[in-house]
């Protein structure tokens, strides 16, 4: 049987078991027949409404948590992209026979999300299995434990959802902080007011993954030129920007000084080599040459910058590429290469954030990113930069921080 026979709205409408589909609004977009059986719903009282507005919490019942609950786990799968399953829950229904009156219910829930070809979640799946009856028999086969095991699991519910909170509320914490200290490293101004040029850093989403991206504009001491570079860190947090914080340092104070960015490269990879949490970290650097119209460059490990030359041709500077920093135990000299341009060409400098997606070729990325570039080259820099994230991000919000710089030649 080929996939053209296969009726898969029958398919959704025959699974044995509740099964819904929302929006990224949770708004729901249809459902089973089961689902809607098992609710006592019909498809018009379900579908194009608000997730909540068709099942709220108990009103009669002030410590009712499971409408938190459920937002909580869609939220999560929105953001990470990733298959969330919930601890069982007591969420009670209003009854369509006597409104007013609430049944006391039990759910296992589970969300998934449905990706379409950039990874952006454009549907959730909600799927529900009824515990009720089994949580009650159980309850009625002790002998004298008619509520206790249902009292146990609702408790027991209520404790792992506090220390979840509690977990989320320590994170969000350390993502404010990590994101402070972010803002004070990183140059919140262009370096040289000769040159047009926009940077731009967005934190990813979730509470850790942030602060691992960096970039810097330097002015260079020879000639009209400056080094423009951007990195990445492993690892995310406090931890992470402490680390950015260094390298980013010490390869601006390296580049002043360097006949090139090879050499200021290898000076790098030496300091990355005593710096705890430097394994492994990526950093492209530039050499601007303004007067003799040249880029120098060199990559430890990092994804390629791009030179969009006025005529539309898309150029990735991908000659000089070696792994990133520490990666070898006894340092090598980096490549180096060197490519010109013209006036009016755009010079553009990002991290992985921008162009990796889950389950995706890189190539396709790199390719998204070119298309993007080209069709706005004609806007100044701080336009193009905003195009650029307004059409690779997601939507929803990437799970990885993103650093763009965009220098207009």
């Amino acid at each position: 049987m080929t996939d053209a026979v296969i009726d898969y709205a029958a398919v959704f409408q025959g699974l044995p078991g509740m099964v819904a589909l929302l929006t990224p609004d949770l708004v729901y977009a249809d459902a089973n027949e089961e689902f809607l059986g098992m609710s006592g719903r019909t498809r018009g009282q379900v579908v194009g409404r608000f997730l909540f507005d068709v099942f709220p919490d108990n009103p009669n019942d002030p410590a009712a948590t499971g409408m938190r609950n459920l937002e909580t786990s869609l939220r999560r799968v929105l953001s990470t992209g990733e298959r969330d399953t919930m601890a069982v829950q007591r969420y009670d229904v209003e009854s369509t026979q006597c409104p007013g009156e609430w049944d006391q219910r039990y759910w296992s829930p589970v969300n998934a999300p449905v990706l379409d070809a950039d990874g952006k979640v454009v549907l959730l799946v909600h799927r529900v299995e009824e515990v009720t009856e089994l949580i009650r028999a159980r309850g009625n086969s002790g002998s004298g434990r008619t509520r206790v095991l249902e009292a146990e699991l609702y408790t027991r519910a209520r404790e792992l959802q506090e220390v979840n909170e509690r977990l989320r509320s320590a994170h969000a914490r350390e993502r404010e902080v990590a994101l402070a200290l972010q803002e004070a490293m990183l140059p919140t101004r262009r370096q040289s007011a000769s040159h047009q040029i926009a940077v731009r850093y967005r934190p990813a989403v979730g509470s850790l993954n942030v602060c691992g991206d960096w970039y810097d504009v330097v002015d260079l001491v020879r000639g009209n030129r400056i080094g423009v570079s951007v990195g990445d860190v492993v690892g995310h947090g406090l931890a992470a920007a402490g680390v950015m914080g260094q390298l980013r340092s010490a390869l601006s104070a390296t580049s002043r000084v360097a006949d090139g960015p090879a050499e200021a490269l290898n000076v790098l990879g030496r300091y990355a080599n005593v710096v705890d949490g430097a394994e492994s970290a990526t950093v492209v650097t530039t050499f601007v040459d303004f007067d003799r119209h040249t880029i120098t460059y060199s990559s430890a490990g990092h994804p390629p910058p791009v030179l969009v030359h006025p005529d539309g041709r898309v150029e990735f500077l991908d000659q000089a590429t070696d792994p990133p920093l520490d990666a070898r135990p006894d340092p090598m000299p980096r490549p180096q290469a060197e490519t010109t341009f013209s006036r009016g060409s755009t010079l553009v400098l990002y991290t992985d954030g921008l162009i990796e997606r889950r389950r995706e070729d890189i190539d396709t990325g790199l390719a998204r990113l070119a298309d993007s570039l080209v069709s706005h080259r004609n806007t100044d820099p701080e336009a193009l930069a905003d195009a650029v994230l307004l059409e690779l991000l997601p939507h929803g919000g990437a799970t990885d921080d993103t650093a763009l710089v965009i220098v207009r030649l």
